[in-house]
């Protein structure tokens, strides 16, 4: 736990930390997975999608890690109403991949693009579980960036309502972690969410910060 909250180590320990969390990736795969399908089978849904899993689109999404007020913090964005998809959600910083890209310089790209943080200074820790989404047909990567301190930030306002962040002492909280009953599509569901200090997190982005903070307890940070 005090390797994680206390962002002025040594690069032996910042290094010790990056492989930890690697191989927890590898080893806690299967269990992530069922933790995933949990998460979803908790959301009533009576409607399809026509969207297939065997074509899906690309894309990628980048936790990024910084040291901030003694905690480790990562930014999430509100996104406007003039996007194409997910309008007004908030979201982890990402989009689609572009010819020619790996996924993890999608997740770079993107970050810069949306919230202009240099991708020159991100070092890429790992990934997390790719996640399908019905209703788009994305098949979303999630990668997770380390920064030494606290990024400069420029907002794509055509694409970003507001930039916010997160610390993981926060993600932590049990009691953020909430449900609702919604209407979506014209349908009842129970929807869980983190509630960030009002801004509810919910969906895709609730379910890839699910498997981190479960990746995050189960190293006991």
């Amino acid at each position: 736990c005090s390797l994680f909250f206390h962002p002025h180590r040594t690069g032996h320990q910042l290094t010790f930390f990056f492989l930890s969390i690697s191989i927890c990736f590898c080893f806690c795969f299967s269990i992530l997975t069922a933790s995933l399908a949990l998460f979803f089978a908790s959301i009533s849904f009576n409607f399809s999608f026509f969207n297939s899993i065997e074509t899906p689109v690309p894309a990628s999404v980048l936790i990024l890690l910084f040291p901030k007020d003694n905690d480790i913090h990562f930014f999430l964005t509100k996104r406007t109403d003039a996007v194409e998809h997910h309008k007004g959600q908030i979201s982890l910083p990402g989009g689609a991949r572009e010819d020619g890209e790996q996924l993890q310089e999608t997740a770079i790209r993107e970050t810069e693009e949306e919230i202009g943080v240099d991708k020159n200074i991100i070092q890429l820790v790992g990934g997390l579980t790719p996640f399908y989404i019905p209703v788009t047909g994305f098949m979303v990567h999630p990668f997770i960036g380390w920064c030494n301190k606290e990024p400069s930030t420029n907002i794509q306002i055509e694409e970003v309502n507001k930039l916010f962040t997160v610390s993981l002492s926060t993600l932590l909280d049990d009691q953020i972690f909430q449900s609702e009953n919604w209407e979506i599509r014209g349908q009842e569901a129970i929807v869980p969410f983190y509630n960030f200090e009002g801004r509810k997190v919910w969906g895709v982005t609730a379910s890839i910060l699910s498997e981190f903070k479960l990746i995050l307890k189960d190293m006991k940070l």
